[in-house]
């Protein structure tokens, strides 16, 4: 059985104390050797099935988080297997806190403004349903949050562009844009930060530890207000939807890529993308696959 024990100062897996990034290696000892991998477009996820636990690695070789399924999803990605083993914080088993503590959740997530659990460098962030059970917990390197200073007072201003723009017919379809052109490929500034928007934006307190677990409506307004240049259509030669993609986490910080509110639910402004080849997606009707079909895009679901 796999424990783990999270302090102010260290993690332990198995008694073997860890440091982020792991080694691939590294986990082969405390843990086992008997992991699959998968390749997606911006990192590599070993996926230990009968353990129900997941790493996430950009090269590949060291991974920067890890996540412990306690309600497997049916992604090819995930766990076959929920976890069964224990996590500690401080001593206290925190796997099942929720069950038998729900009215205590907010405590575990006290210390910044981020809604982590902070422990120095290393910090547990938790997705929870709707009946504040438990569905994951994923670990990973912990960056102090410190309040954004000199924030231009118009970054986050939408001006109007003077040149001509694509017209989106369907949200969720413009979202997997901005996740390349914004986040991918660097062309659409400014790359959007949900911290720093909510420490600019001024007409009200945007408070994330409370709201991020739902899409949070200024920052969806922002991103439906955003015109994309139509020059940058040509750039577009393939869309990847994944839950953990930065245009999702700053929607909705913690709802850990579960959320259905950008499903795409139609493929027609594909028309608008003349090099657009081929899409992967996860947050789609079924509609929108033969749609893509139609238009000779290859469409698959993640």
């Amino acid at each position: 059985m796999t424990t783990i024990h999270l302090t102010s100062t260290d993690l332990k897996i198995n008694s073997v104390s860890i440091e982020f990034p792991i080694s691939i290696n590294t986990l082969k000892k405390c843990l086992d050797d008997n992991y699959r991998t998968i390749k997606a477009k911006s990192n590599t996820i070993f996926t230990w099935d009968e353990l129900g636990l997941l790493g996430y690695s950009k090269n590949g070789e060291l991974i920067e988080s890890l996540t412990l399924s306690l309600q497997p999803d049916t992604y090819d990605f995930c766990p076959k297997k929920e976890f069964s083993g224990t996590c500690y914080f401080n001593d206290q088993e925190i796997t099942n806190y929720y069950k038998t503590h729900k009215k205590e959740r907010v405590a575990l997530f006290k210390g910044d403004d981020s809604g982590a659990l902070p422990l120095n460098h290393i910090c547990a962030w938790f997705n929870v349903d709707e009946e504040e059970t438990i569905k994951t917990i994923e670990i990973s390197t912990y960056k102090p949050y410190v309040r954004w200073q000199g924030i231009p007072d118009d970054k986050y201003i939408i001006k109007p562009l003077d040149e001509e723009e694509i017209t989106f017919v369907d949200f969720g379809f413009k979202l997997s844009i901005i996740e390349e052109l914004m986040y991918m490929k660097g062309l659409l500034e400014p790359k959007f930060d949900i911290y720093e928007f909510a420490d600019w934006y001024r007409d009200r307190k945007i408070d994330i530890d409370e709201e991020g677990y739902e899409p949070i409506a200024e920052v969806v307004q922002y991103f439906k207000d955003l015109p994309i240049p139509k020059r940058l259509a040509t750039e577009i030669t393939d869309i990847y939807q994944d839950g953990g993609n930065d245009i999702y986490m700053n929607l909705s910080p913690f709802s850990g890529g579960g959320e259905d509110d950008w499903d795409m639910e139609t493929a027609v402004d594909a028309k608008q993308f003349p090099n657009l080849k081929k899409a992967t997606l996860c947050y789609a009707k079924d509609c929108v696959y033969d749609e893509f079909e139609k238009m000779g895009i290859e469409a698959e679901s993640l």
